[in-house]
């Protein structure tokens, strides 16, 4: 795509979505034409559209937006993120909380500037464990702290719904770059966010 960024809802996208939910519909044995279900096809449509808007966003440009120089090298912890994401294997939405720290080198971020990446990153189709990734490594290549962490609790309905139908399992992803990797730092942050896990 380049630096041409598609519109989050555009007529074309909207109306090709519209005829493969309308075809979905009706091939699970549904009338696409009951009164119920006559405005299905454009919601789900703009739906979609809406939550897979992180394709069309950058989280690096995001992040740099609002760095700034500042002489602090404690940690900085964003605790009970929401993360509400699309399982690329089922279509099924994920969701739970991300708990994100970083120690900086000279530079400090906006802190609604956190959560925001962790939302551009889940509105992608996506499995949990890149998910976890990817937010890390744009912290790390972006901001170049001296080490950042991240955990993400999640619970997925493509297991709550279906397959082994367990609906109180959460699935527990994390990833820690630089100082992070020694275990005083790492024994830190996760104790700060312990609780949090219960």
């Amino acid at each position: 795509m380049g630096n041409q960024k598609r519109q989050i809802e555009s007529p074309e996208r909207t109306r090709v979505l519209m005829d493969a939910y309308k075809t979905m519909i009706q091939e699970v044995g549904e009338d696409v034409a009951r009164e119920g279900l006559l405005k299905t096809p454009e919601r789900a449509a703009k739906a979609i559209q809406f939550l897979t808007q992180g394709y069309d966003q950058d989280p690096a440009k995001v992040l740099r937006s609002a760095m700034f120089k500042e002489d602090y090298s404690e940690m900085v912890l964003v605790k009970d993120i929401e993360v509400y994401s699309i399982c690329e294997h089922h279509l099924l939405p994920f969701f739970g909380k991300a708990h994100i720290a970083y120690i900086p080198d000279g530079y400090i971020v906006g802190l609604s500037k956190i959560p925001r990446i962790v939302d551009i990153f889940a509105r992608r189709m996506q499995v949990q464990e890149r998910l976890t990734m990817e937010v890390l490594e744009c912290i790390q290549e972006t901001l170049k702290p001296l080490g950042a962490a991240i955990v993400i609790e999640a619970q997925h309905m493509c297991m709550m719904m279906r397959g082994v139908e367990k609906q109180n399992s959460a699935t527990t992803t994390s990833a820690f770059t630089g100082v992070f990797r020694s275990e005083s730092t790492r024994s830190e942050f996760l104790s700060l966010i312990e609780k949090r896990l219960h």
